[in-house]
This record gives C-alpha cells, structure tokens and sequence, in this order.
C-alpha cells in the first residue's frame, strides 16, 4: 500500500495566490464513504486510503509527504454585488495527482477548518452540506456532466455550530482545478497584471493547452461553459448560487451548496434560500452564465494588447456564447424526445415544455416516460399532451436514443433530506442506497423504483441552503 504521489503545480506561482494553512483536523474521524471507482481514475491506492493513514490524509489529521495543504485566493460577484476578498474559508487544497492517463487533479479537503479567508466562519462543515454534495455531484459524473467529484465523506466525531449543534463532516473533493472566474477577479480588481498572466499561462497549460493567447483562452472557456450549462437544464438542474466565484475555469460544475434538481417543471423554478429575487432561476442560468463570462473577459483584457481593440475582441467573443449554447441545448433536448437536432424539433421541445410548465409536471418522469410509453400519465391534461404526442410520433422518435439519455432517477431533495436525516441519527444507509441507485441512473430495478417517484406534496422541499 503507498501513498498518494504529489505533484504541486498551483504552489509554484506567485505566494499571493494562497496562503499555506495546516488543517485543524477531526478528533475522531470515520469514513462513511469511501469512492474506490474514483480512487483507480486517480491512480491512487484505495487500500491505502481506506486504512488508518488515509483516514489521517482525508481528514486532515496528518498529510503524507509531498502534500502541501494551501487556501486559494479568490474574490466574487455574489449577486451581482462584488465581494473584493473571499477565498477558500473552509477548505484546503491538500495537493494535486497526476492520473495514469497524465490528467491532473486537485484533492480539497472542504470542512477543514479556518484559514485566512474565513471571515467569521468556523471553517467546519456540518454533515448534510457533505453527503448532499457526495450525492449530486457523483450523479452529475454517472451522466456524463463536467463536475467535481467526491473521493470521500468523513465523519469527523466532533459537533458543529450552527442554529443547532450538528455532526461535523469532511469532504475529499476532487476537481481538474479549483481555479475560478473569481480567483481572475481577484487581481484584476488590484490591477495585478503580473498576478494574473502568471494565472492565465498556468491555466492554458493546465486546461488548454491548444490556447495560444488570452483571447483564445477566453474562446475556449467560453465554449466550455456554454456546454456546460446546456447539460444543467437538460437535467433540470439549478445551482441556486451562480455568482462568479462558483464559475470553474475548467468547464466542471462546482460548489453545490444549494444545488438541487427539479420536481415539477416550471422556468421560473428557484430552491436557494438566498435567492430572493430569483436571479439564479433554472431558466436565468444561460443569461448569468454570459454575466460572469463578461467579468472573466474584463479580467484578461490587460493582456490582450491594445484596450480599445482588446474591449472590442473580448466583447465579440463574450456574444459568441448564446449561438453556441443553443446549438447544444437542442442537441441535448432533442435527444430527450429522441429525434434529430434540426429545424422540427425546437417547436416539439418547446409545446411539451410549455405543457409541463402548464401543470408543473414532473421533469425527469416526464421525459423518461417518452421512452416507456409512461409519460401520458404525468399530465392531467391528456388531450392536450395526445395532441402534442401525435406530432412528435410522426417525426419517428427513437426509443433507443431516449433511453440512454433520459434518467430514471435523480437525487430528489426529500430523498437527499431523507438520508441526512438518518445520517444525523448515525444511520448512513439510505445514503449508500440512493448513492448505489444515482451511480447507475439509467439501470431499472425494481429495488430502486420508489426512488424514481415523484414527492407527494407533504414531501416536497423546496428551499435549499448554501449549509456553511
């Protein structure tokens, strides 16, 4: 058994980039769960991990050599509002790992404890934000969706403050970079031009490596995002906290806090509690996407050359996003109803949307239902959908292609609740079970169909929180 083998790329930039902080640690840590799949991606040895020193590295009570243990710099537009000094306040970047096929990976412990970002945080992670991000973003890679990833969730033995006292837990959070729209901001704001190229060369390095200016970097994040984004609605997916400091330069979904995906269908749909005034809705994700973008493309303009050109290339590239955007959330939503991307199936998409916003009808059942013959029953208006289904047969749906896209299950947020609240009474198996079911989104079995239900009114959850 060996220890994971470190190859710290982050630390050699500039020292204000970070501040190198020890993790506090956890008085008496236990696994809950422990992602062996990932651990192979990594090239790292799960038996290790799964011993006595790999429960000291994951929960950050003794780091093996080689790791250096740092909190990012970082700054946000939060709201729109910007935040000049944010950084990791409850997490730590332990170290990063190169893979078997040479990708490289950031492993952070989130739950760590405080840095010098903390603010008046405790910089401790309570049980559920750990196990709810354990569970959404391990579905988000089941369907093939850029995201970071969870290697593993401890519980630390000790009890967290926050309305009430609650079990404290840790997660191993693994991500091509931790590097943010808001880690640019950062010294863009401070006019550290120097700061910022040393940032932009190792992100074209790390991330791409075909970018040969800022301007095509901007292009490729772009693009990146723009793809992104058109995977979360395909899923119903609201990130419920989109501010600029939760934008991967990577492309990958990042920070779930108050993530959650849709029941019932509707544009308008929110889950943050924070989110009052509905900016961060399923069907404003697209037009913020485009908001951060601006603000990452204000970022490089000092690198671009001349200003008035360098304005004028960054806001050309900025307006590339919704033509790209459009071109694949039709591919992705034309797939859902299992025809062609062309000119036909937009109006399809578009009169069953409208249906579902009509009654609120259930997102993942109904498209799942396409393919079974079972998406009838998901509307109380059955006219009005044998109206629309007649049009959508005669274009020649494949059932095939509707299947293998189109989850039956999704981790539902009185499912997710459910589980924290048995893990808070020490009973973690309604997580493993619906972690098992959301690993293999499209596999019918009958041990798992009461997880593909929708919640009964009495069940609904409908406010999610950020759980810091």
């Amino acid at each position: 058994m060996s220890a994971p083998v470190f190859d710290n790329s982050y630390t050699a930039l500039p020292a204000r980039l970070f501040a190198r902080v020890a993790p506090s640690g956890a008085p008496s840590p236990e696994v809950i769960a422990l992602n062996r799949p990932l651990a192979e991606r990594l090239g790292l040895d799960a038996e290790w991990l799964a011993g006595p020193d790999g429960l000291a590295m994951l929960s950050g009570n003794d780091l093996p050599d080689g790791a250096a243990a740092i909190a990012q710099a970082y700054a946000g537009h939060q709201f729109g509002h910007l935040s000049p000094q944010l950084g990791d306040g409850r997490a730590l970047m332990i170290g990063e790992v190169v893979a078997p096929d040479g990708q490289r990976f950031d492993l952070q412990l989130k739950g760590a404890g405080r840095t010098p970002f903390s603010r008046q945080g405790d910089g401790k992670s309570w049980l559920g934000p750990v196990l709810r991000e354990y569970l959404d973003s391990e579905f988000m890679a089941a369907m093939g969706v850029p995201t970071t990833r969870a290697l593993a969730a401890i519980a630390t033995g000790e009890r967290v403050q926050r309305e009430t006292a609650l079990p404290g837990g840790m997660m191993t959070r693994v991500a091509a970079s931790h590097i943010r729209v808001g880690t640019f901001e950062f010294f863009g704001i401070r006019g550290d031009v120097e700061a910022t190229r040393a940032l932009t060369d190792h992100v074209i390095a790390r991330h791409y490596p075909d970018a040969q200016t800022p301007l095509d970097l901007l292009d490729r994040v772009i693009a990146a995002q723009a793809r992104l984004i058109a995977q979360w609605m395909a899923l119903g997916f609201v990130h419920g906290v989109m501010n600029t400091d939760n934008m991967a330069i990577s492309g990958e979904t990042i920070d779930y806090g108050p993530a959650a995906f849709m029941d019932g269908y509707h544009p308008d749909t929110v889950f943050s509690s924070i989110d009052r005034n509905g900016r961060y809705a399923w069907a404003e994700q697209p037009h913020v996407a485009i908001w951060n973008l601006a603000q990452f493309a204000s970022c490089l303009i000092p690198l671009m050359g001349e200003e008035e050109q360098a304005v004028e290339d960054a806001t050309r590239a900025v307006h590339r996003f919704p033509e790209i955007y459009q071109a694949e959330w039709l591919r992705r939503f034309a797939a859902k109803i299992g025809v062609p991307p062309d000119g036909k199936a937009r109006p399809l998409i578009d009169r069953l949307l409208d249906l579902m916003a009509a009654e609120r009808a259930d997102f993942t059942r109904v498209f799942a239902g396409l393919a079974s013959g079972a998406a009838r029953d998901e509307f109380i208006d059955r006219a009005a959908f044998d109206a629309w289904a007649a049009d959508w047969r005669a274009a020649g749906p494949d059932p095939a292609l509707m299947a293998r896209t189109n989850p039956l299950r999704i981790p539902r947020n009185h499912r997710i609740e459910a589980a924290i609240q048995a893990a808070i009474r020490g009973d973690y198996a309604p997580f493993h079970r619906l972690d098992a079911a959301l690993h293999a989104p499209f596999e019918a079995r009958a041990e798992w169909d009461d997880l593909a239900i929708a919640p009964l009114a009495s069940e609904r959850v409908t406010r999610t929180f950020c759980g810091t």
